[in-house]
């Protein structure tokens, strides 16, 4: 426990105070060392701009690990639930929940199952699995044992092989065979890449007649659910896991998170989101990403709330988005939201007759929200559109704009408790010059307790700060006069015209406010002489039809900037995506590369 409590928090308007022991079992000793609250909040008082100030992470939250956390919210949630897991999303599905004793339980049965294979502060546990409930057992239980390497499912085995082999992992917990899913054929050949010093966890799926793997389900039937079998905890500076970034090819870098920096990403989304007990919050993201194990899980049960799982695939599965008003009106949810492409095929289907009362906004991040969407979003709920920045090398969460805070659409807000952002100046090949002022765009640059101690290999870490060790988010952005944050888009997304720096958000804006236009991404064409020229790749809505020099017209009309307008507009039947949905640039600028190729091919023939 930390001794320096801070005065200020006895004034507090909201605590998750932990005085209940677990029905679960938990011993008596733990229960009755848990007197004072865990979480302590300031009160939101109109004369205090910033109760933080002076003070750190530590004077908020008596506890030093991701599990204390989880331990004490389950104290006083016992019998609340924590986890709604939707099957398909189809009418008369069946909606299975976990209670916070349940779930405290299964992480503890994990974390014993895990340390007796072998996790420990030096060795990891990767798991390759969709959003399952058991999967949140998997990932906590992991943190207290050793720690976590979440890994997407869509790479290729050489590329999870790399990863774990890079991360020191022991065991790999993964998806049995089912049908559909090519996961376990993907563990399996990873596993001999990488070598069988690693421990095979098959959790649900068929059957493995050949004994090659431990079934989850049987070996945590054999473990303690009501303490945990070892003592040594983690303290707050020890990792707790290694998250992978850099898309779905190439190699990817390893971020690691200490449970300091989950802490305080989850501390700063109860904050600024305002979460209490009585939330339910939709989480449609993969476990393997930072918005769905931060922000959408982590935070949500540091306030006590409850998570929505929108099964398994989240918003991948067609029938979540085709159901999902349906959804957010039979479960009652508080806070809805997603990145924008699944928002974007969300509010394609009618919200007609649902009561939709309860929800108090909707939280979108991952890109920027287009204004078009937002207003269509805003339409349909009566409720505003937030938007939230983050990252996996800040714990997941930056900023997002508070909900008892201004409402101004298409900022990301302020920055969370203990994080601090600047926008500057580019200053040779780096962002180390001057403030930008009010309205001036720049690159963002943040420091503060949710920032990670580094990548895995640390020469990713070189050229990742500037020179005086604030993080370089790769992000172009101004902030108004009152301190809240626009993005306006990503330094390498930046379409460079003869020296002319173009904002590609510009040109989607323009492309999505014509009504027959579902998504849109513009790139840079590479040309000879411009350097670049700016083009854009269009999907129509179902059942709509336009030209492309109907699109033309109405690109020109809409941007003002005369070099901006697009040179080519390509008609596609969908964008390629990342596993998380965002649509993935890399791709469509090789695309375009090879199509202007192609075309100066043909002038040249003519």
């Amino acid at each position: 426990m930390h001794p320096h409590v801070n005065p200020n928090a006895v004034n507090c308007d909201s605590v998750i105070d932990a005085k209940l022991p677990s029905v679960d079992g938990a011993d008596s000793s733990q229960a009755s060392e848990r007197s004072v609250p865990m979480i302590r909040f300031p009160a939101r008082l109109p004369a205090v701009p910033d109760p933080f100030d002076g003070t750190d992470l530590e004077d908020w939250l008596d506890v030093d690990n991701v599990y204390d956390a989880l331990d004490w919210v389950a104290c006083s949630r016992t019998a609340s639930s924590a986890l709604c897991y939707v099957e398909s999303g189809e009418p008369g599905d069946v909606v299975r929940r976990i209670s916070y004793g349940g779930l405290i339980s299964g992480v503890r049965q994990a974390a014993n199952l895990f340390r007796g294979l072998g996790a420990n502060r030096a060795s990891g546990v990767a798991y390759m699995l969709p959003a399952l409930p058991e999967t949140q057992f998997v990932l906590w239980g992991a943190e207290v044992a050793g720690f976590a390497v979440p890994i997407n499912f869509l790479l290729q085995p050489a590329h999870i092989a790399d990863l774990m082999l890079a991360a020191g992992v022991k065991i790999l917990v993964a998806l049995g065979p089912t049908q559909g899913h090519d996961i376990w054929a993907k563990a399996i050949a990873a596993r001999e890449i990488a070598g069988n010093h690693i421990a095979l966890v098959k959790l649900g799926g068929a059957p493995c007649v050949d004994g090659s793997a431990l079934d989850f389900g049987s070996a945590m039937a054999r473990e303690r659910s009501d303490r945990l079998e070892f003592d040594d905890r983690p303290a707050m500076h020890d990792v707790a896991a290694h998250f992978h970034t850099g898309g779905t090819t190439g190699a990817p870098k390893l971020v690691a998170h200490s449970h300091r920096n989950q802490l305080a990403a989850g501390y700063g989304s109860v904050w600024t989101a305002g979460l209490g007990v009585d939330d339910v919050v939709g989480n449609g993201f993969p476990m393997f990403h930072v918005a769905g194990t931060i922000f959408g899980s982590l935070g949500v049960l540091m306030a006590g709330a409850e998570i929505v799982i929108l099964s398994g695939a989240g918003f991948r599965n067609p029938s979540i988005v085709r159901n999902y008003w349906r959804l957010v009106e039979q479960l009652r949810m508080t806070v809805v939201g997603g990145i924008p492409t699944a928002m974007a095929a969300c509010v394609q289907f009618p919200a007609t007759g649902l009561d939709l009362s309860r929800v108090r906004y909707c939280m979108s991040g991952g890109a920027p929200m287009p204004r078009a969407l937002a207003l269509k979003l805003e339409d349909v709920l009566q409720r505003p559109v937030r938007e939230g920045l983050g990252m996996t090398e800040c714990g997941g969460l930056i900023s997002t704009e508070g909900h008892d805070g201004r409402h101004v659409l298409g900022s990301v807000g302020r920055p969370i408790p203990f994080c601090e952002v600047q926008i500057r100046r580019i200053e040779g090949d780096a962002p180390d010059g001057a403030l930008c002022a009010a309205g001036e765009i720049g690159t963002l640059v943040v420091r503060g307790a949710n920032v990670s101690p580094g990548y895995c290999d640390p020469a990713h870490t070189r050229g990742s700060s500037t020179s005086d060790g604030w993080l370089i988010t790769g992000d172009l952005g101004y902030s108004d006069p009152f301190g809240s944050l626009f993005i306006t888009g990503r330094s390498k997304d930046l379409i460079i015209r003869s020296g002319h720096n173009l904002d590609p958000a510009m040109i989607e804006e323009a492309m999505l406010s014509h009504p027959a236009v579902s998504e849109a991404a513009a790139v840079g064409m590479p040309d000879e002489y411009a350097g670049e020229l700016p083009v854009v790749y269009v999907v129509i809505r179902r059942g709509q039809d336009v030209t492309r020099i109907a699109l033309q017209r109405h690109a020109e009309t809409h941007i003002h900037e005369r070099p901006a307008w697009p040179k080519h507009i390509f008609l596609v039947e969908a964008l390629p995506k990342t596993a998380v949905g965002k649509v993935y640039k890399p791709a469509l600028r090789e695309d375009c590369a090879r199509r202007g190729a192609q075309l100066n091919a043909v002038e040249t023939q003519l």
